[in-house]
């Protein structure tokens, strides 16, 4: 790990699954699709593998000429039925506070459609200090390399290429459709059970940094 200021740390943090359990609400929007389009989707499926684009998941239920239309209805939707029912994770907001405790700098950077990512963090009283939506595993590194992010912390192997990619340390939770063991053979750095053991695990890596920092100043003496 490069030497860094603690204040320099940004630590970059998935939406669904890692902050937030967004199944009730996903599982609710695409019901009311299903009922309006005259289309199956089995949203008890579709729930278990959250992460990816919503192009992906509707490639499943609907014909390729038929998606565009479904994805602009099924956003839509989502602000009405999926914002509400959406609790946060467990350690959620204690995660961030721990970042924000060393005057460090807690992002967001998901896939989701980002004026709905706003609307649930809003919702529960989260405020990231920013949120980058629209990018997908690789792709998440552009904006975690943009904003100097040493951590990314998600629950999809997705999450750990983005880290990977952008060069900045892996922290897996298997909260979300991907288990620990697929994790791991991703290339996590750092495997957690959950977010509510985040905050013990960042002030050890706050604190090895704040000590490669004192180390790398030296002395004159």
């Amino acid at each position: 790990m490069a030497a860094m200021a603690l204040n320099a740390i940004t630590v970059g943090f998935d939406l669904d699954m890692t902050l937030i359990d967004s199944r009730p609400g996903i599982k609710a929007a695409y019901d009311q699709l299903s009922r309006e389009t005259g289309r199956y989707i089995d949203s008890r499926l579709a729930v278990t593998r959250l992460g990816p684009p919503l192009d992906v998941e509707l490639a499943y239920w609907f014909p390729a000429d038929e998606i565009p239309d479904a994805t602009e209805r099924y956003r839509a939707l989502y602000v009405e039925h999926a914002i509400a029912p959406t609790p946060a994770m467990p350690g959620a907001r204690a995660a961030i506070e721990a970042v924000r405790r060393v005057g460090g700098r807690a992002i967001v950077v998901t896939a989701k459609h980002q004026p709905n990512a706003e609307l649930h963090l809003k919702h529960l009283g989260i405020e990231p200090d920013a949120l980058i939506g629209w990018l997908w595993a690789e792709a998440k590194a552009e904006a975690l390399r943009e904003h100097g992010a040493s951590v990314y912390v998600g629950d999809h192997t997705g999450d750990v290429r983005g880290a990977r990619t952008a060069g900045a340390l892996s922290v897996a939770v298997p909260t979300g459709p991907c288990d620990a063991d697929e994790l791991r053979a991703a290339g996590a750095d750092v495997l957690l059970g959950d977010l509510t053991e985040f905050p013990a695990w960042f002030h050890g890596y706050a604190a090895r940094a704040a000590g490669q920092v004192a180390g790398a100043g030296g002395s004159d003496d």
